[in-house]
């Protein structure tokens, strides 16, 4: 049974791949990860918040010891905001890559074109075999325009591609007017690979504090229906890979994400949840489906219930909306009581 798939150009060993989590900040979990089956893993995101934090921290530490005494030359002060600097951040990709025979994807998570581009090339001379470009903003301002938006995200895109060797993949929102075509201007433009989705996790009101809290709840199977939908209608109509992420708990979660199309299926809740060991199950799981179902490879099966080829294609289109809503069982539909 060969499990072994191609993602950014890159041949891994299956398309089970550690999305990125605090897990990665570890050198010793990426051990295990590889251990445990792991294919890749993708780091933890490095902030465009953090370097321009630490890039003022210093210049301000620098100024106001000028006049001090030479012994507070030598401070540099720590960030407090992010427990992994920029510096240890690329410390630990050199050392994950001379620890471990997978291939380490960096991951960057910016909202705008900036100085932080040179960590780029930082990330790359490092060892990094890939970069994985976490566009992650949510715009405020009523004057910028969706295209305005979008000519953003390509703007750095394309400054990437200028920069680097190795291959780029970029990590979206669902929220765009109309996903398809930018999907397809990202594909021109070069980006290797496409992840879909990232989630956006929602800030909380405390009632008796009146504190504004952040709120981080993991994933459950039901939020890859989005992905799952938008992989199979994109499979076949872009060169660039595709990856799943998001609600893949199970086995069976990752076959279903193949089947739409997806090159590489991505974990981070489950992961979090039952440990890094469960990867050893799930990959042991997809192979028993497989052998049951007579499949003799991940290719064989990649794709073949994406739009292009699944038996119903308006079934990924509002087409089949009104089919959905008509075949939710009259039973557990609501009714008026009696007293109403």
């Amino acid at each position: 049974m060969r499990l072994s798939t191609t993602y950014l150009g890159l041949r891994l060993r299956s398309p089970l791949v550690p999305s990125a989590s605090p897990l990665s900040e570890n050198i010793d979990n990426i051990k295990l990860m590889e251990d445990a089956g792991a294919a890749a893993v993708v780091f933890h995101s490095l902030f465009e918040e953090q370097l321009d934090r630490e890039r003022f921290e210093l210049e301000y530490y620098l100024s106001e010891t000028t006049d001090t005494f030479a012994e507070a030359l030598t401070f540099f002060p720590e960030p407090s905001s992010f427990r992994v600097g920029a510096d240890t951040y690329l410390d630990n990709i050199a050392k994950a890559k001379a620890s471990v025979g997978m291939p380490i994807i960096a991951s960057l998570n910016v909202s705008s074109l900036g100085g932080w581009l040179k960590y780029a090339q930082s990330i790359e001379q490092v060892g990094a075999d890939a970069l994985e470009l976490n566009l992650y903003s949510i715009p405020t301002d009523p004057e910028i325009s969706a295209e305005e938006i979008e000519q953003g995200y390509l703007s750095v895109v394309a400054a990437l591609k200028a920069q680097l060797k190795i291959p780029i993949a970029v990590k979206l929102s669902p929220y765009f007017t109309n996903f398809a075509r930018f999907a397809h201007r990202l594909d021109r433009e070069g980006a290797n690979g496409l992840v879909l989705f990232n989630r956006f996790y929602q800030p909380d009101i405390e009632l008796e504090t009146l504190e504004i809290s952040p709120n981080i709840l993991l994933s459950t199977p039901m939020a890859m229906r989005v992905p799952m939908r938008w992989i199979a209608l994109l499979h076949g109509r872009i060169n660039a890979s595709l990856a799943a992420t998001s609600g893949i708990h199970r086995a069976t979660d990752a076959l279903k994400m193949l089947m739409a199309g997806a090159d590489v299926t991505m974990l981070c809740s489950v992961l979090l949840r039952r440990g890094i060991d469960h990867l050893a199950v799930i990959e042991k799981e997809m192979l028993q489906w497989l052998d049951e179902h007579e499949y003799e490879s991940v290719e064989q099966l990649k794709g073949s219930m994406s739009q292009e080829h699944c038996p119903d294609p308006a079934a990924f289109e509002r087409a089949q909306y009104m089919r959905a809503l008509s075949s939710y069982p009259r039973s557990n539909r609501w009714a008026p009581s009696a007293r109403a």
